[in-house]
């Protein structure tokens, strides 16, 4: 973690541990004429999520429940998850909270001082690379893809924290999800595993829609102009790929060398298509099939949840509606 993200996440920390003093000491006249309206909230179950996957499958295990819950999605800003860093509000949001969900790895440094401030004994903590555990995979070099130019600092291989790109672990983890609810909540806890096995069941006939495609396919490998967090979805169905970037670098500009290498991929494999993340950027991909023999293959998105914002999610965007997203993108891309 560099210096100056670690001073941000200090001066959070400090912050927000001030705030938590201030809110314990005050017992005058105000605290007195509002104390229905504190009660009615500590009546409600308390959740914080993370990035987008973890708030939907929970609000999708919850169901009609979710309504007498307070649930919050942290990263709903479009903030990328390995940039983000937590303000005062969220550590104390945080604190109290009856579930915290969070993805764990390297880009969530912030969370263990973050937990250091809780104030709920009882609360419960889901960290989705603990869950998975042996199958949590490791950040891969493929060839033609471009290093990070401070990789020969770092000794110790990074965990790739785009599990939730897995349908099948996205299984694995609504599981975890809903043992912790009913325990939390015994009171509905057949309701949460009615949910969650319908929930379970979709997940599941999506995931036999990619391999019924993948196995149809005319093509066996993707190619993206732009950092890769797919990995454990082609994984999942034996998919071959290349990318300029692994999925948790920082590099932005990809080397010609990285550009003539995949250009030429394209025209040795005949790609259809370039790929790309979610973004308004997408020069890497242009670059690409600018350097190709026919330039003409199509640029096409697959969406890795990393900027799903609280306005997409009232606009009704699920995290099943943009795997079934990426399924047409990659659909087009194999054949």
């Amino acid at each position: 973690m560099n210096r100056k993200k670690k001073i941000t996440r200090t001066l959070a920390l400090g912050m927000a541990a001030a705030l938590l003093a201030g809110c314990s000491a005050g017992n005058g006249m105000a605290g007195s004429m509002v104390v229905s309206d504190e009660s009615a909230q500590q009546d409600k179950m308390k959740i914080v999520a993370t990035i987008f996957p973890e708030y939907d499958w929970t609000k999708q295990i919850m169901g009609d429940l979710a309504e007498n819950a307070d649930v919050t999605l942290l990263l709903d800003s479009g903030v990328d998850l390995h940039s983000y860093q937590p303000t005062a509000e969220d550590i104390i949001k945080i604190s109290d909270c009856d579930l915290f969900l969070h993805v764990g790895g390297e880009s969530e440094g912030w969370v263990e001082d973050a937990l250091k401030e809780a104030t709920n004994p009882n609360m419960k903590v889901i960290d989705l690379l603990d869950v998975l555990k042996d199958t949590v995979k490791t950040e891969e070099l493929v060839p033609g893809m471009q290093a990070e130019e401070d990789a020969a600092e770092h000794e110790e291989k990074e965990y790739d924290e785009h599990v939730w790109l897995s349908l099948r672990n996205a299984e694995t983890l609504c599981g975890a999800i809903t043992e912790a609810l009913q325990q939390i909540d015994p009171e509905h806890k057949q309701a949460y595993a009615d949910n969650a096995q319908s929930y379970i069941n979709q997940l599941s006939q999506l995931d036999s829609q990619y391999q019924s495609t993948v196995e149809n396919a005319a093509r066996k490998t993707v190619l993206f102009g732009d950092r890769f967090p797919f990995r454990y979805l082609v994984d999942d169905y034996g998919l071959t790929y290349y990318a300029a970037f692994a999925g948790c670098s920082a590099e932005s500009e990809a080397s010609f060398e990285t550009v003539s290498f995949l250009a030429g991929k394209v025209d040795e494999l005949g790609l259809p298509c370039v790929l790309t993340m979610e973004g308004k950027q997408h020069k890497i991909a242009e670059t690409i099939v600018q350097n190709t023999r026919n330039k003409d293959q199509q640029i096409l998105t697959m969406d890795s949840m990393q900027g799903t914002t609280a306005a997409d999610v009232q606009n009704g965007t699920s995290y099943l509606s943009i795997m079934q997203s990426n399924l047409k993108a990659l659909q087009t891309a194999l054949n």
